[in-house]
């Protein structure tokens, strides 16, 4: 299955439909919702990061019981906007998980994400080292999905 532009996958979705978000880490899978409306991501959970197959297993019954019609996944870009080998790797990942799924896929920059949710549970949330583990993965997640959700509103200007 081919991957997808912002504007171009959520022009896929029926109504109704959400979009998951995941935020794959080599040891955890941060994965993040969108509303029905497509204004909004949340958190959902942290995945352990498992053989593709185990985790499209796992997502396969979010798919199915939250009605998802699309995921966007973080793409690791260098920090000099370079596409390097962990976003290759992310890119083939996606790929095949979206096959694996049947739903379409898109990518999406999650550079500095974790760090963003790091700096905000420290300095606004004021959470521990332990409590923030627990959550910055599935929030990491959210807030990449967010930020493609803010893209790929049709008043988004299109930026690929």
């Amino acid at each position: 299955m081919p991957l997808f532009n912002p504007h171009d996958l959520r022009n896929l979705l029926q109504s109704g439909q959400r979009v998951l978000g995941l935020d794959p880490g080599s040891k955890t899978i941060g994965v993040a919702l969108t509303d029905v409306s497509l204004m909004l991501a949340s958190p959902l959970i942290g995945l352990k990061r498992r053989k593709l197959g185990e985790n499209a297993q796992e997502l396969a019954k979010i798919v199915r019981t939250q009605d998802v019609g699309a995921l966007v996944v973080g793409l690791p870009l260098s920090l000099d906007g370079s596409f390097g080998p962990a976003a290759r790797a992310a890119s083939d990942w996606t790929q095949a998980l979206s096959e694996k799924l049947g739903i379409p896929a898109g990518l999406w920059d999650e550079r500095l994400s974790s760090s963003a949710v790091n700096r905000f549970l420290i300095k606004d949330a004021d959470m521990t080292r332990g409590r923030r583990a627990e959550v910055v993965d599935k929030m990491a997640a959210a807030y990449m999905l967010q930020g493609w959700l803010d893209a790929s509103r049709p008043e988004a200007p299109e930026i690929f």
